[in-house]
């Protein structure tokens, strides 16, 4: 079982936004594989589990079929690590089994970087879910592949800058003003 975590924020003041694109692409996969009709049937038809919101099944990659658990954690994302841990122990996985998918406000508006591994940048949901020093995320090339399709023909609409031949973390551009309010509001704790 691989195991993809989409972080963000239970609340209408963050629908819709950058910081939730982790929780927008996880809707738009489920639906891409099959697990849900589209991708707002998501938080209608998960179960809540792990102290989010749960949906799996056996995603139709190329390689074969891939059982998958695509969870949105419904703590706030400076909290994640509960469920995150929590999915991780139940279904004994390990860092190479979990792939986590959110904002990175060091990267411009629709750009994507994949990596396997690395600190938390500051970022304090990655800081939350604490994986060991050095381990290695989820490198499934097919799950790569299905996620960066998702992202670029679903779920973002990349910025015309964000056109280059390595992949940088997801986002998607921000309607005017939004990113100043995105900004500006604390993060609840």
């Amino acid at each position: 079982m691989k195991l993809v975590v989409g972080l963000g924020n239970p609340g209408k003041e963050y629908a819709g936004t950058r910081h939730n694109i982790g929780w927008e692409v996880v809707d738009h996969l489920a639906a891409r594989v099959g697990f849900v009709g589209s991708p707002s049937d998501f938080d209608r038809l998960a179960r809540t589990k792990f102290e989010g919101l749960a949906v799996d099944g056996t995603a139709p990659l190329a390689g074969g079929g891939e059982k998958l658990l695509l969870l949105k954690p419904t703590t706030y994302m400076n909290l994640s690590g509960r469920s995150v841990q929590a999915a991780m122990a139940f279904y004994q996985l390990g860092p190479a089994d979990v792939m986590v998918v959110l904002d990175d406000l060091a990267l411009p508006a629709g750009k994507i970087r994949l990596r396997p591994g690395g600190s938390d940048g500051g970022h304090n949901g990655l800081k939350d879910i604490k994986l060991p020093a050095g381990a290695k995320a989820l490198q499934d090339p097919d799950l790569i592949v299905a996620m960066v399709k998702v992202i670029e023909e679903e779920a973002v609409a990349p910025a015309p800058e964000a056109e280059t031949a390595e992949p940088e973390v997801i986002g998607r551009k921000p309607e005017e003003g939004e990113a100043a309010e995105a900004e500006a509001k604390p993060e609840k704790k």
